[in-house]
């Protein structure tokens, strides 16, 4: 079926005024072109709709997997900005929301903190812990809070066959509405049908409804993400941004990050230092080169114990800390508010750190080393003195247990750091089991 945006505007608006206009519309926002054309007809279409009808709540809601290029969240957190402030302007019943990962769920707190491997198409860890649970623990909110919800996302079939079955998959004949992984949520693909020529069209002859202007600065970055071409002239012979993907800067499950490249390419040349973080980490999983070597780079014991490749070797862990760093601080130079690893998974690496044995690196040391000032990952409590001297008054015919206690208090205040309290007996264990017998180590304590 052919794009026909009446069609369209008029389904949202009677899908909209339904009798269940309790069940709020959660719509997936990722400032990409797709999500942006779903919410521009979505706009306009509740513009049609007096005020007073209006009563639905939809959530907007976009997911910052905390490593996306730091050129398109900037781009997205000022079309978010605008959303918000344009929506309160004009009555629409928006709110905007951001999803993120826990910070032990993190990206750098699980390849630097806990030395995982960059991910692959075999091992593709990132995905669930980055994008998927944050989402879900949203939508899974807001069932509890409303008994269910109705999902409208930007995906088409055109985009892929492998989107194309998945839409399949969860249609529920005769209704518009399908259903959705989760119980008690329900999907509304609207541009399901829409091709990506559709899509560039629409986006080129409509203005954006939150700026009130043309969406050049969406189509300024996906032509200079894909090395220039964009559909500028409406014709099908022009090869099209679609092929251009935003995501993940460090992402390893592609063998070229294209979109970097042409970024760079176009001036940006304070994301070199990124695109060879990516191709590092690249090198260090990469099976099909002739030089690989993976006892190189990983450990040959498992985190949990087992034999076989386990996490990378402390030295690689610290020197990929050390690039991100270097790279974060150049990288403020020319936008201070780009962030590429956050102060909270600084924290949790050092942490993990110590209750890996990793005592040879310090996080503060790193950081300072980088940014040539002084500061502190480490715990700082003057109220501690006191009871630091009353332990060893209660230990003095014993002073060795005043390490001992420390060590297992230091491991306890560690876990509550994070949400996942998992591993606590087993250090505890460990601290024990070294203090019975002062040669038991964890391969070396983790050292090289």
């Amino acid at each position: 079926m052919a794009f026909d945006q009446r069609f369209l505007l008029d389904e949202m608006k009677e899908q909209y005024l339904a009798c269940d206009n309790n069940r709020p519309w959660i719509v997936a926002f990722s400032g990409g072109k797709d999500s942006t054309t779903l919410l521009q007809l979505l706009w306009y279409a509740l513009q049609e709709i007096d005020s007073t009808d209006r009563k639905r709540q939809v959530y907007i809601i976009c997911n910052n997997t905390l490593v996306e290029n730091p050129s398109v969240l900037k781009f997205v957190e000022e079309q978010l900005s605008a959303i918000q402030k344009a929506a309160t302007d004009q009555g629409m019943p928006f709110i905007v929301d951001q999803t993120r990962p826990r910070v032990e769920d993190s990206f750098w707190v699980n390849l630097i903190g806990k030395g995982y491997p960059a991910p692959n198409n075999m091992f593709r860890w990132c995905t669930e812990r980055l994008k998927i649970n944050p989402t879900t623990r949203y939508i899974q909110e807001k069932i509890s809070d409303f008994g269910e919800v109705i999902i409208l996302m930007g995906t088409r079939s055109a985009e892929s066959s492998n989107r194309a079955k998945s839409i399949k998959k969860y249609e529920v004949k005769g209704q518009r509405l399908r259903n959705h992984v989760l119980p008690n949520a329900k999907t509304f693909p609207v541009i399901k049908d829409m091709t990506t020529e559709e899509v560039w069209i629409y986006l080129q002859s409509v203005k954006n409804p939150w700026t009130g202007r043309k969406n050049r600065k969406l189509i300024t970055l996906y032509r200079n993400g894909s090395g220039g071409d964009c559909p500028l002239v409406l014709d099908k012979s022009t090869p099209s941004c679609g092929n251009s993907r935003f995501g993940c800067w460090v992402c390893t499950v592609v063998k070229r990050d294209k979109s970097m490249e042409a970024l760079i390419d176009n001036g940006e040349d304070w994301m070199i230092p990124l695109m060879e973080i990516r191709d590092f980490l690249s090198e260090t999983i990469d099976r099909e080169s002739d030089t690989y070597d993976p006892e190189k780079y990983r450990m040959p014991i498992r985190r949990n114990k087992a034999d076989g490749l386990g996490p990378y070797w402390p030295k690689w862990r610290k020197h990929v800390l050390t690039e991100v760093l270097k790279a974060q601080r150049l990288a403020q130079q020319e936008d201070p508010d780009i962030e590429l690893i956050s102060y909270q998974e600084l924290v949790a690496i050092q942490v993990i750190w110590h209750r890996d044995y990793i005592y040879e690196y310090d996080v503060s040391d790193i950081f300072n080393e980088v940014y040539e000032n002084k500061k502190s990952f480490k715990d700082q409590n003057v109220n501690l003195k006191r009871e630091r001297e009353l332990l060893k008054e209660v230990c003095i015919d014993n002073p060795e247990d005043v390490k001992l206690i420390n060590n297992l208090l230091k491991a306890q205040k560690n876990k509550m750091l994070l949400v996942k309290k998992q591993g606590l007996q087993t250090d505890l264990e460990d601290l024990l089991q070294e203090y019975v017998n002062p040669t038991f180590t964890k391969l070396d304590n983790y050292s090289a």
